[in-house]
């Protein structure tokens, strides 16, 4: 299955439209980078609160586990911590990270009606299940530099226009039902 269209939201929804047209759909899915910066063998330790404690949804937290030098940018660890601030005070949420690998129940994520194509798809699932009060954990996860340049902390044009979309998503859904 191919998605032409540019955007981590994009890749993302085609995956879920993908599993959602299937006659046996998964409890779990998971999603992580495919840039060599998550560890794969690490896995069972973010699907481990949903199969163990019934969790909706968990987190791995590179904020909690060990980065590699390099691993993110300053602008990164930086939107960050503004990020998971803002959802703490206005969704009550306690967030360290954004982080590309997690994992939910697959019928939980279909209630979310994720809609986000490009740089705010881990903000608006984040945000979305602070408003539905699900169910959530965060795992420490280990991060490594990632192979390649990003389009995004790799130039001053990526990084204002995530920074702005990550801010406009979570301020969209402060009033929204």
């Amino acid at each position: 299955m191919d998605e032409p269209r540019q955007g981590y939201g994009y890749a993302c929804l085609k995956g879920i439209e993908y599993l959602k047209n299937k006659t046996d759909q998964p409890d779990i899915i998971v999603f992580m980078d495919a840039d060599y910066s998550d560890y794969p063998e690490e896995l069972p330790y973010v699907v481990h609160p949903i199969v163990e404690r019934n969790m909706d949804m968990v987190i791995g937290s590179r904020a909690l586990g060990t980065r590699e030098d390099k691993s993110m940018m300053p602008q990164q660890l930086f939107g960050n911590w503004l990020a998971t601030r803002l959802i703490r005070w206005f969704y009550g949420a306690r967030f360290t990270d954004l982080g590309p690998f997690r994992a939910l129940k697959f019928e939980k994520l279909l209630e979310l009606n994720m809609q986000d194509t490009t740089y705010g798809w881990t903000v608006e699932m984040q945000v979305k299940a602070a408003k539905k009060k699900y169910d959530f954990c965060e795992v420490a996860v280990s991060y490594r530099e990632r192979i390649g340049v990003s389009k995004i902390t790799g130039t001053i044009k990526g990084t204002i226009l995530a920074g702005y979309k990550i801010i406009i998503t979570i301020f969209k859904y402060v009033f929204k039902k």
